[in-house]
């Protein structure tokens, strides 16, 4: 193959990303990055309800053009590169993120009736008014359709595609009203692009419906309308505009539009791959196959494996789903991670400003932090500062610091913040290995990944297990280019399938980071003291004595202090 490209747009919480990659080995030509102009940061708030985050569709379209135009700029330093060399897009957003929409599939925020009404506008993944509705319909599928509940952890979240849509037609009804479907922000870009918005003729990608939506083959796709309807006649109705059939990121969602080729100054007529999560094609672009873990790692965390759809798997209680094909063709996807990460450490920078905002940056506290040993601070952290997603699922969970002296410092409080973060994602490894699923190797990919070796080690230490980073920084983006491959196939230049498309364009970085067989002891003394206090605050009924865990803290200070 030679000079063959593909796109892959990323379409995260703050902004757009648009990245030009050579399908022959992933080398990355050109990145263009677009805020998202309205909000804060992108992101509609209500000062009267810290549970509301929605986006303005608006901004997705403008991104999509800025992006684009941005990283095709840079291409210009590269030899031979061409834009009619561009053989495919590939989308990946943020979920679950439905939007409201008309017959025509135009998003209602972009009519002028509800373009300043944030119910008409998308429903960002972290928006978690809906917590009510989550219970209310955990609580109908437990007693009506138990078998949804087994597919997706056991219980369902505020974040995801049904409470939202219960919740708008609750306190929205002029907008649920309007609403021809609603249609999940991965499957609404490609439909755009390729002018397929029509509801009859959008495409939905089952990595969304099968983690957010109760979707599955097995029982003819989405829910049946008799469960829908006993939670609320809307949900019936909005069931009634759903197709049968999902389809999956190897497949063409479309082919590019005439209006957006003249936009983009792209070739017309090049195929768009079907939507899926920023996690899942993050996986695909940090390389996974089977027995590997992949942590994306931003704002929250979303933790991917596959697993081969020949081998049985059982149901696995507290993940976000089991999903076929919701990451590659033939393997089960497997979906777990923790509501908030990398915004728990921006909190503790950028809200409470420990020693002021012109001391306590991330930089100076991870210097300081690195510094410490493991129990040193006698600091013990729950990462629930947004509720928690694995394997509790339940959002209404928050965040604490245990241990706190006169004598803490901001430097130990920030490490012991990172460290709950580890113990959080320890937990969920050992699920899914409880439940048969064997977790071979890590691999990390992200901004924190890349860019903070101490989160790193502490991870690797904390997990006592070697921890690889993604080669790409963008793996979001590299994994829809990888897609887009994919989907131009062979006789394009592309790939006949991931498993190819993903050794050529993707890899790791040299460096591992190994545990410390010292720090891992420790840090096993330590877990067994966040496990305690996880299942007390937690689990609902768990009966459990705590008087030990302050003082067990102090034990292991001493005992670090005086090695």
């Amino acid at each position: 193959m030679s000079g063959k490209y593909t796109i892959g747009l990323d379409f995260g919480t703050n902004s757009v990303r648009a990245l030009v990659v050579d399908v022959r080995d992933g080398h990355e030509l050109g990145e263009g990055v677009s805020q998202y102009a309205r909000g804060n940061h992108g992101v509609i708030l209500d000062g009267n309800d810290p549970h509301l985050a929605r986006q303005h569709p608006a901004d997705y379209l403008a991104g999509i053009v800025a992006s684009v135009s941005l990283a095709l700029k840079q291409t210009t330093s590269a030899k031979q590169f061409s834009a009619k060399d561009v053989i495919g897009i590939g989308v990946d957003t943020t979920g679950s993120t439905p939007l409201p929409v008309d017959a025509s599939g135009r998003a209602l925020a972009l009519l002028p009736k509800f373009e300043s009404n944030p119910n008409g506008m998308a429903w960002l993944w972290k928006d978690h008014t809906s917590h009510q509705e989550a219970e209310d319909i955990t609580s109908a599928a437990a007693k009506m359709r138990p078998q949804f509940l087994a597919k997706c952890g056991g219980r369902y979240s505020s974040e995801w595609f049904w409470a939202k849509i219960l919740h708008c037609a609750k306190v929205a009804p002029e907008v649920s009203a309007a609403a021809a479907s609603w249609v999940e922000f991965a499957d609404w870009v490609p439909a755009v692009l390729s002018g397929t918005t029509d509801l009859g003729r959008l495409r939905r990608g089952v990595c969304a419906a099968g983690h957010k939506a109760f979707y599955n083959a097995s029982w003819g796709g989405y829910p049946d309308e008799q469960f829908l309807g006993a939670l609320h006649p809307e949900l019936a109705r909005i069931r009634r505009s759903l197709p049968d059939r999902a389809y999956t990121v190897g497949e063409a969602a479309g082919a590019l539009s005439a209006e957006w080729a003249s936009k983009l100054g792209l070739p017309e007529g090049i195929p768009i791959a079907v939507g899926a999560f920023d996690a899942h094609l993050g996986a695909v672009g940090a390389g996974i196959g089977p027995g590997a873990l992949v942590k994306v790692m931003g704002t929250s965390t979303c933790d991917i494996m596959v697993s081969q759809m020949s081998k049985s798997l059982a149901d696995v209680p507290g993940l976000c789903g089991i999903v076929c094909e919701s990451v590659l063709p033939g393997y089960f996807g497997l979906e777990a991670g923790q509501s908030a990460v990398g915004d728990i450490f921006n909190w503790f920078v950028n809200s409470i400003q420990p020693g002021g905002a012109n001391v306590g940056t991330h930089e100076a506290l991870t210097s300081q932090a690195e510094r410490l040993k493991p129990g040193q601070s006698g600091l013990l952290s729950l990462d629930w500062h947004n509720g928690n997603r694995t394997i509790l699922v339940d959002q209404r969970l928050t965040g604490m610091v245990l241990g706190l002296t006169l004598h803490s410092t901001p430097a130990e409080i920030y490490r012991a913040l990172v460290e709950a973060t580890a113990f959080g994602s320890r937990v969920i490894v050992e699920r899914l290995e409880e439940y048969g699923v064997p977790v071979e190797r890590v691999i990390n990919c992200g901004g924190i990944a890349a860019r903070n070796p101490m989160v790193m080690q502490i991870y690797a230490d904390v997990l006592n297990r070697p921890i690889a980073i993604a080669r790409s920084l963008q793996t979001c983006a590299l994994g829809s280019a990888i897609a887009a491959a994919v989907v131009a196939g062979k006789e394009r230049g592309g790939y006949s399938d991931f498993a190819s498309a993903i050794t050529a364009m993707s890899g790791v970085q040299p460096r591992i980071f190994k545990p410390d067989p010292n720090h891992a002891s420790i840090y096993q003394r330590l877990f067994r003291l966040y496990r305690q206090v996880h299942d007390a605050f937690g689990i609902a009924g768990h009966k459990a004595d705590i008087s030990n865990v302050m003082k067990d803290l102090l034990a292991i200070r001493d005992d670090v202090v005086r090695a």
